[in-house]
Protein backbone atom coordinates (compact mmCIF):
# COMPACT_ATOMS: atom_id res chain seq x y z
CA UNK A 1 0.00 0.00 0.00
CA UNK A 2 1.13 3.62 -1.23
CA UNK A 3 2.07 5.60 1.79
CA UNK A 4 2.68 9.62 0.96
CA UNK A 5 5.93 10.79 1.81
CA UNK A 6 4.81 14.16 3.29
CA UNK A 7 8.27 15.50 3.75
CA UNK A 8 9.20 15.24 -0.18
CA UNK A 9 5.45 16.34 -1.29
CA UNK A 10 5.97 19.25 0.42
CA UNK A 11 9.41 20.25 -0.21
CA UNK A 12 8.39 20.29 -4.26
CA UNK A 13 5.83 22.05 -3.43
CA UNK A 14 8.01 24.92 -2.00
CA UNK A 15 10.36 24.57 -4.42
CA UNK A 16 8.18 24.93 -7.49
CA UNK A 17 6.12 27.35 -5.44
CA UNK A 18 2.85 25.62 -5.88
CA UNK A 19 2.93 25.90 -1.71
CA UNK A 20 -0.03 27.59 -0.76
CA UNK A 21 1.08 29.90 2.21
CA UNK A 22 -1.37 31.48 4.73
CA UNK A 23 0.15 34.36 7.14
CA UNK A 24 -1.68 35.35 10.65
CA UNK A 25 -1.91 38.40 11.94
CA UNK A 26 -1.37 41.29 9.38
CA UNK A 27 0.55 43.95 11.44
CA UNK A 28 4.02 45.08 11.23
CA UNK A 29 5.39 41.37 10.87
CA UNK A 30 2.91 39.48 9.25
CA UNK A 31 2.01 42.56 6.11
CA UNK A 32 5.30 42.51 4.66
CA UNK A 33 5.99 38.99 4.69
CA UNK A 34 2.73 38.28 2.89
CA UNK A 35 3.55 40.98 0.25
CA UNK A 36 7.35 39.15 0.35
CA UNK A 37 5.71 35.88 -0.54
CA UNK A 38 3.13 37.07 -2.79
CA UNK A 39 5.47 39.24 -5.23
CA UNK A 40 8.07 36.20 -5.38
CA UNK A 41 5.06 34.13 -7.52
CA UNK A 42 3.39 32.22 -3.94
CA UNK A 43 -0.15 32.48 -3.26
CA UNK A 44 -1.07 34.13 -0.29
CA UNK A 45 -3.51 34.10 2.16
CA UNK A 46 -3.47 36.68 4.76
CA UNK A 47 -5.84 36.48 7.40
CA UNK A 48 -6.58 38.65 10.10
CA UNK A 49 -9.24 38.91 12.87
CA UNK A 50 -9.08 42.72 12.44
CA UNK A 51 -11.42 43.08 9.58
CA UNK A 52 -10.23 46.76 9.28
CA UNK A 53 -7.24 45.34 8.47
CA UNK A 54 -8.51 43.47 5.35
CA UNK A 55 -10.76 46.52 4.28
CA UNK A 56 -7.59 48.77 4.33
CA UNK A 57 -5.94 46.36 2.02
CA UNK A 58 -8.41 46.00 -0.62
CA UNK A 59 -9.05 50.22 -0.65
CA UNK A 60 -5.17 50.90 -0.87
CA UNK A 61 -5.55 52.16 2.44
CA UNK A 62 -2.14 52.26 4.16
CA UNK A 63 -1.90 51.37 8.12
CA UNK A 64 1.87 49.83 8.06
CA UNK A 65 4.47 52.35 7.46
CA UNK A 66 6.73 50.64 5.85
CA UNK A 67 4.04 49.09 2.99
CA UNK A 68 3.04 51.18 0.33
CA UNK A 69 -0.56 50.00 0.09
CA UNK A 70 -0.50 50.41 -3.96
CA UNK A 71 1.52 46.97 -3.61
CA UNK A 72 -0.15 44.84 -1.75
CA UNK A 73 -3.45 46.28 -3.86
CA UNK A 74 -1.39 45.26 -7.13
CA UNK A 75 -0.79 41.52 -5.56
CA UNK A 76 -4.63 41.38 -4.55
CA UNK A 77 -5.59 42.47 -8.55
CA UNK A 78 -2.69 39.73 -9.95
CA UNK A 79 -4.37 37.26 -7.77
CA UNK A 80 -1.55 36.50 -5.68
CA UNK A 81 -2.49 37.53 -2.33
CA UNK A 82 -5.80 37.04 -1.03
CA UNK A 83 -6.70 38.73 2.46
CA UNK A 84 -9.42 36.96 4.42
CA UNK A 85 -10.79 37.49 8.01
CA UNK A 86 -12.55 33.60 7.17
CA UNK A 87 -10.39 30.71 9.18
CA UNK A 88 -11.35 28.91 6.51
CA UNK A 89 -8.48 29.44 4.05
CA UNK A 90 -6.32 27.66 6.43
CA UNK A 91 -7.39 24.35 5.26
CA UNK A 92 -6.33 25.22 1.49
CA UNK A 93 -3.14 26.25 3.01
CA UNK A 94 0.69 23.99 2.65
CA UNK A 95 2.30 26.29 4.89
CA UNK A 96 1.08 28.69 7.86
CA UNK A 97 3.10 31.18 9.54
CA UNK A 98 2.32 33.15 12.78
CA UNK A 99 3.15 36.51 13.42
CA UNK A 100 0.56 37.37 16.09
CA UNK A 101 1.16 39.93 19.10
CA UNK A 102 2.51 38.68 22.37
CA UNK A 103 2.27 41.63 25.05
CA UNK A 104 2.70 41.25 28.64
CA UNK A 105 0.03 41.54 31.00
CA UNK A 106 -0.35 44.42 33.72
CA UNK A 107 1.15 41.87 36.10
CA UNK A 108 4.57 41.74 34.29
CA UNK A 109 3.67 38.28 33.20
CA UNK A 110 3.30 36.78 29.23
CA UNK A 111 0.36 36.76 27.40
CA UNK A 112 0.80 34.14 25.23
CA UNK A 113 -3.00 34.24 24.38
CA UNK A 114 -2.98 35.03 20.97
CA UNK A 115 -0.60 32.39 20.01
CA UNK A 116 -2.84 29.70 21.64
CA UNK A 117 -5.70 31.51 19.74
CA UNK A 118 -3.93 31.10 16.65
CA UNK A 119 -3.11 27.39 17.02
CA UNK A 120 -6.48 26.07 18.21
CA UNK A 121 -7.78 27.67 15.03
CA UNK A 122 -4.86 26.46 13.20
CA UNK A 123 -5.48 23.14 14.62
CA UNK A 124 -9.33 22.24 13.71
CA UNK A 125 -8.12 22.96 10.09
CA UNK A 126 -4.41 21.02 10.18
CA UNK A 127 -4.01 18.39 7.62
CA UNK A 128 -1.52 16.17 6.22
CA UNK A 129 1.94 18.07 4.57
CA UNK A 130 1.28 21.27 6.78
CA UNK A 131 4.22 23.34 7.54
CA UNK A 132 3.25 25.66 10.75
CA UNK A 133 5.98 28.20 11.60
CA UNK A 134 5.68 30.75 14.45
CA UNK A 135 7.33 34.06 14.15
CA UNK A 136 5.39 35.93 17.14
CA UNK A 137 8.60 36.14 20.15
CA UNK A 138 7.82 33.87 23.06
CA UNK A 139 10.10 31.89 25.86
CA UNK A 140 12.02 28.79 25.45
CA UNK A 141 9.45 26.16 25.41
CA UNK A 142 6.31 27.51 23.86
CA UNK A 143 6.67 25.81 20.71
CA UNK A 144 7.35 22.35 22.34
CA UNK A 145 5.08 22.37 25.28
CA UNK A 146 2.59 24.20 24.19
CA UNK A 147 1.53 24.44 20.20
CA UNK A 148 3.00 20.83 19.45
CA UNK A 149 0.11 19.18 22.04
CA UNK A 150 -2.64 20.92 20.26
CA UNK A 151 -1.36 20.29 16.76
CA UNK A 152 -1.03 16.99 17.38
CA UNK A 153 -4.55 16.66 19.20
CA UNK A 154 -6.31 14.66 15.81
CA UNK A 155 -3.71 12.08 16.02
CA UNK A 156 -1.38 13.43 13.66
CA UNK A 157 2.34 13.35 14.40
CA UNK A 158 5.15 16.67 13.91
CA UNK A 159 7.83 15.24 11.39
CA UNK A 160 5.77 12.67 9.45
CA UNK A 161 2.19 13.83 9.39
CA UNK A 162 3.22 18.07 9.50
CA UNK A 163 6.41 20.25 10.45
CA UNK A 164 6.69 22.36 13.20
CA UNK A 165 9.25 25.69 13.31
CA UNK A 166 10.16 28.55 15.23
CA UNK A 167 11.60 31.24 13.06
CA UNK A 168 12.02 34.67 14.99
CA UNK A 169 10.97 38.03 13.39
CA UNK A 170 13.92 40.72 12.47
CA UNK A 171 11.26 43.22 11.40
CA UNK A 172 12.69 47.03 12.42
CA UNK A 173 9.85 49.13 11.28
CA UNK A 174 11.07 52.22 9.78
CA UNK A 175 14.58 50.82 8.82
CA UNK A 176 15.01 51.77 5.05
CA UNK A 177 18.54 50.11 5.34
CA UNK A 178 17.65 46.64 5.95
CA UNK A 179 14.37 45.68 4.54
CA UNK A 180 13.34 42.14 5.10
CA UNK A 181 15.52 39.79 2.55
CA UNK A 182 18.64 41.86 3.75
CA UNK A 183 17.94 40.92 7.43
CA UNK A 184 19.04 37.04 8.08
CA UNK A 185 16.61 34.26 9.16
CA UNK A 186 16.88 32.33 11.80
CA UNK A 187 14.74 28.90 11.86
CA UNK A 188 14.96 25.87 14.79
CA UNK A 189 12.42 22.94 14.20
CA UNK A 190 11.32 20.30 16.23
CA UNK A 191 12.52 17.84 13.74
CA UNK A 192 15.27 18.39 11.22
CA UNK A 193 13.09 18.01 8.20
CA UNK A 194 10.77 21.00 9.73
CA UNK A 195 14.21 23.27 9.92
CA UNK A 196 15.19 21.94 6.52
CA UNK A 197 11.63 22.58 4.91
CA UNK A 198 11.43 26.39 6.40
CA UNK A 199 15.15 26.70 5.49
CA UNK A 200 13.79 26.34 1.83
CA UNK A 201 10.55 28.01 2.33
CA UNK A 202 12.16 31.58 3.49
CA UNK A 203 15.08 31.06 1.41
CA UNK A 204 12.72 32.24 -1.52
CA UNK A 205 12.38 35.70 -0.12
CA UNK A 206 15.50 36.39 2.70
CA UNK A 207 19.41 36.87 1.54
CA UNK A 208 20.87 34.22 4.18
CA UNK A 209 18.76 32.17 6.36
CA UNK A 210 20.31 30.69 9.29
CA UNK A 211 19.41 26.83 10.68
CA UNK A 212 20.24 26.50 14.65
CA UNK A 213 19.96 22.77 16.43
CA UNK A 214 16.87 22.88 18.27
CA UNK A 215 13.11 25.21 18.10
CA UNK A 216 14.06 26.42 21.93
CA UNK A 217 17.04 27.43 20.79
CA UNK A 218 15.21 29.41 17.99
CA UNK A 219 13.22 30.87 20.07
CA UNK A 220 16.09 32.42 22.88
CA UNK A 221 17.81 33.96 19.79
CA UNK A 222 15.46 36.51 19.48
CA UNK A 223 15.27 37.22 23.68
CA UNK A 224 19.25 37.30 23.75
CA UNK A 225 19.06 40.06 20.90
CA UNK A 226 16.40 42.22 22.26
CA UNK A 227 18.10 41.72 26.08
CA UNK A 228 21.57 43.17 24.73
CA UNK A 229 19.57 46.16 23.60
CA UNK A 230 17.45 46.43 26.68
CA UNK A 231 20.41 46.40 29.03
CA UNK A 232 22.60 48.36 27.14
CA UNK A 233 19.87 51.20 26.69
CA UNK A 234 19.86 50.87 30.53
CA UNK A 235 23.73 51.35 31.05
CA UNK A 236 23.38 54.36 28.40
CA UNK A 237 20.26 55.80 30.71
CA UNK A 238 22.04 55.44 34.00
CA UNK A 239 25.70 57.18 32.56
CA UNK A 240 23.41 60.45 31.41
CA UNK A 241 22.10 60.42 35.12
CA UNK A 242 25.33 60.54 36.25
CA UNK A 243 26.76 62.82 33.15
CA UNK A 244 23.42 65.09 34.81
CA UNK A 245 24.83 65.23 38.03
CA UNK A 246 28.64 65.72 36.65
CA UNK A 247 27.76 68.47 34.81
CA UNK A 248 28.91 66.61 31.78
CA UNK A 249 26.74 66.62 27.97
CA UNK A 250 26.60 63.16 28.06
CA UNK A 251 25.77 63.39 24.04
CA UNK A 252 29.40 64.55 23.46
CA UNK A 253 30.66 61.46 25.58
CA UNK A 254 29.14 58.82 23.05
CA UNK A 255 30.28 61.03 20.23
CA UNK A 256 33.63 60.90 21.37
CA UNK A 257 33.50 57.31 22.38
CA UNK A 258 32.53 56.05 19.40
CA UNK A 259 35.25 57.17 17.62
CA UNK A 260 37.08 53.79 19.12
CA UNK A 261 36.85 51.68 16.05
CA UNK A 262 36.56 48.61 18.39
CA UNK A 263 34.85 47.48 21.67
CA UNK A 264 32.53 50.01 21.58
CA UNK A 265 28.75 49.80 20.15
CA UNK A 266 26.83 53.69 20.62
CA UNK A 267 23.37 53.34 22.10
CA UNK A 268 21.98 56.52 23.26
CA UNK A 269 20.01 57.63 26.44
CA UNK A 270 15.90 58.94 25.95
CA UNK A 271 12.45 59.24 27.92
CA UNK A 272 12.11 55.63 27.73
CA UNK A 273 11.86 52.84 25.79
CA UNK A 274 8.79 51.28 23.73
CA UNK A 275 7.29 49.30 21.27
CA UNK A 276 7.15 45.69 21.77
CA UNK A 277 10.76 44.27 21.08
CA UNK A 278 12.96 45.87 23.94
CA UNK A 279 10.20 46.48 26.76
CA UNK A 280 8.89 43.68 26.81
CA UNK A 281 10.23 40.28 24.79
CA UNK A 282 13.67 40.51 27.80
CA UNK A 283 10.67 39.84 30.54
CA UNK A 284 9.60 36.79 28.34
CA UNK A 285 13.31 35.39 29.63
CA UNK A 286 13.24 36.91 33.15
CA UNK A 287 9.76 35.16 33.65
CA UNK A 288 10.75 31.82 32.27
CA UNK A 289 14.19 32.07 34.62
CA UNK A 290 11.90 32.57 37.35
CA UNK A 291 9.90 29.32 36.67
CA UNK A 292 13.33 28.00 37.11
CA UNK A 293 14.68 29.24 39.96
CA UNK A 294 17.23 31.64 38.56
CA UNK A 295 17.04 35.60 38.62
CA UNK A 296 18.07 37.25 35.60
CA UNK A 297 19.42 40.43 37.70
CA UNK A 298 20.83 42.30 35.15
CA UNK A 299 17.24 42.13 32.57
CA UNK A 300 15.82 42.79 36.45
CA UNK A 301 17.77 46.48 36.81
CA UNK A 302 17.53 47.45 33.24
CA UNK A 303 14.12 47.14 32.94
CA UNK A 304 14.20 49.14 36.34
CA UNK A 305 15.95 51.92 34.83
CA UNK A 306 14.55 51.89 31.75
CA UNK A 307 10.74 52.34 33.14
CA UNK A 308 12.52 55.17 35.81
CA UNK A 309 12.99 57.38 32.28
CA UNK A 310 9.19 59.16 31.79
CA UNK A 311 9.41 60.01 36.13
CA UNK A 312 13.05 61.72 35.39
CA UNK A 313 12.12 63.24 32.20
CA UNK A 314 8.72 65.01 34.57
CA UNK A 315 10.33 65.53 37.66
CA UNK A 316 13.39 67.03 35.15
CA UNK A 317 10.81 69.45 33.56
CA UNK A 318 9.09 70.09 36.85
CA UNK A 319 12.65 71.67 38.09
CA UNK A 320 13.77 73.48 34.64
CA UNK A 321 9.72 75.28 35.18
CA UNK A 322 10.48 76.13 39.16
CA UNK A 323 14.08 77.75 38.03
CA UNK A 324 11.85 79.87 36.04
CA UNK A 325 9.07 80.54 38.64
CA UNK A 326 6.87 78.47 37.18
CA UNK A 327 5.27 75.85 39.23
CA UNK A 328 4.08 72.49 37.24
CA UNK A 329 0.39 72.30 38.51
CA UNK A 330 0.31 75.93 36.66
CA UNK A 331 2.23 74.92 33.53
CA UNK A 332 1.57 74.44 29.82
CA UNK A 333 3.23 71.58 28.53
CA UNK A 334 3.43 70.65 24.93
CA UNK A 335 4.77 67.10 23.54
CA UNK A 336 6.42 66.99 20.82
CA UNK A 337 6.01 63.45 19.07
CA UNK A 338 4.14 60.69 21.05
CA UNK A 339 5.09 57.49 18.99
CA UNK A 340 7.84 54.89 20.35
CA UNK A 341 10.23 55.38 17.21
CA UNK A 342 11.18 57.85 14.68
CA UNK A 343 9.08 58.10 11.51
CA UNK A 344 7.22 54.90 12.89
CA UNK A 345 3.51 55.28 13.06
CA UNK A 346 3.18 52.91 16.23
CA UNK A 347 1.92 54.05 19.90
CA UNK A 348 3.10 50.84 21.50
CA UNK A 349 4.73 50.74 24.58
CA UNK A 350 5.50 54.52 24.04
CA UNK A 351 7.09 56.32 26.88
CA UNK A 352 5.68 59.30 25.87
CA UNK A 353 1.58 58.05 27.09
CA UNK A 354 3.32 57.42 30.06
CA UNK A 355 5.27 60.90 30.20
CA UNK A 356 1.77 62.63 29.41
CA UNK A 357 -0.07 60.65 32.49
CA UNK A 358 2.28 61.28 34.75
CA UNK A 359 2.34 65.59 33.67
CA UNK A 360 -1.52 65.14 34.40
CA UNK A 361 -1.41 63.65 37.47
CA UNK A 362 0.93 66.58 38.38
CA UNK A 363 -2.10 69.02 37.06
CA UNK A 364 -0.08 70.51 34.02
CA UNK A 365 -2.12 71.12 31.25
CA UNK A 366 -0.65 68.86 28.59
CA UNK A 367 -1.02 68.70 24.64
CA UNK A 368 0.89 67.19 21.95
CA UNK A 369 1.94 67.53 18.33
CA UNK A 370 2.60 64.52 16.24
CA UNK A 371 2.68 64.42 12.62
CA UNK A 372 1.96 60.97 12.17
CA UNK A 373 -0.89 60.86 15.40
CA UNK A 374 -3.46 62.94 14.53
CA UNK A 375 -5.18 61.83 18.01
CA UNK A 376 -4.68 60.39 21.02
CA UNK A 377 -7.40 57.77 22.49
CA UNK A 378 -5.66 55.38 24.43
CA UNK A 379 -4.97 54.75 28.03
CA UNK A 380 -7.74 57.09 29.11
CA UNK A 381 -5.70 59.98 27.19
CA UNK A 382 -8.09 61.90 24.80
CA UNK A 383 -6.32 64.73 23.00
CA UNK A 384 -5.88 65.84 19.70
CA UNK A 385 -2.42 66.86 18.12
CA UNK A 386 -2.01 70.80 17.95
CA UNK A 387 -1.13 72.80 15.19
CA UNK A 388 2.73 73.64 15.11
CA UNK A 389 2.57 77.24 14.36
CA UNK A 390 4.38 80.27 16.39
CA UNK A 391 0.98 81.27 17.58
CA UNK A 392 0.60 77.79 19.20
CA UNK A 393 4.02 77.63 20.12
CA UNK A 394 4.54 81.03 22.48
CA UNK A 395 1.01 79.73 24.21
CA UNK A 396 3.52 76.98 26.23
CA UNK A 397 5.63 77.34 29.10
CA UNK A 398 7.92 74.49 27.89
CA UNK A 399 8.13 71.98 24.97
CA UNK A 400 9.06 68.34 25.46
CA UNK A 401 10.50 66.65 22.80
CA UNK A 402 9.95 62.75 22.99
CA UNK A 403 10.35 61.47 19.91
CA UNK A 404 12.28 63.27 17.04
CA UNK A 405 10.10 62.97 14.00
CA UNK A 406 12.76 64.22 10.96
CA UNK A 407 9.62 65.60 9.56
CA UNK A 408 9.29 68.25 12.34
CA UNK A 409 10.48 71.94 11.82
CA UNK A 410 12.64 71.95 14.88
CA UNK A 411 14.04 75.60 13.83
CA UNK A 412 10.48 76.69 14.38
CA UNK A 413 10.28 75.10 17.51
CA UNK A 414 13.59 76.55 18.79
CA UNK A 415 12.85 80.11 17.63
CA UNK A 416 9.11 80.07 19.06
CA UNK A 417 9.12 78.11 22.75
CA UNK A 418 10.09 79.61 26.07
CA UNK A 419 12.00 76.43 27.15
CA UNK A 420 12.62 73.05 25.21
CA UNK A 421 13.79 69.70 27.19
CA UNK A 422 15.56 67.79 24.32
CA UNK A 423 15.46 64.23 25.08
CA UNK A 424 16.36 62.91 22.24
CA UNK A 425 19.34 65.41 20.84
CA UNK A 426 17.58 66.56 18.11
CA UNK A 427 19.28 69.95 18.73
CA UNK A 428 23.53 69.33 18.15
CA UNK A 429 24.18 72.99 19.36
CA UNK A 430 23.58 74.52 22.27
CA UNK A 431 21.07 77.21 22.78
CA UNK A 432 19.79 79.36 25.47
CA UNK A 433 16.03 77.71 25.85
CA UNK A 434 17.33 74.47 25.05
CA UNK A 435 18.16 71.57 28.23
CA UNK A 436 19.46 68.59 27.26
CA UNK A 437 18.06 65.02 28.38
Amino acid sequence: MYKPDYYSLLKQKISSKKARISVIGLGYVGLPLAVAFAKKGYFVYGYDTNKKRINSLYQGRRYITDIDPKIPLSLIDKGRLNPSSKEKILADSDAVIICVPTPLRKVKTPDISYIIQASNTIGRYLHKGQLIILESTTYPGTSRDILLPILEKKGLKEGKDFFLCFSPERVDPGNKKYPLEKISKIVGGISRKSAYLTRILYSKIINKVVPVSSIETAEIVKLLENTFRLVNIGLINEFALACRRLGIDVWEVIDAAKTKPFGFMPFYPGPGIGGHCIPCDPVYLSWKAKELGFQTKMIDLASYTNRFMPKYVVKQAAGLLISKGIKLSHARILIIGVTYKKDVKDLRESPALDIIELFRKKKARINYYDPLIPYLKVKGIKLRSVSLTKNVLKKYNCAVIVTGHASVDYNLIRKNSKLIFDTRNVYKRKYGNVVKL
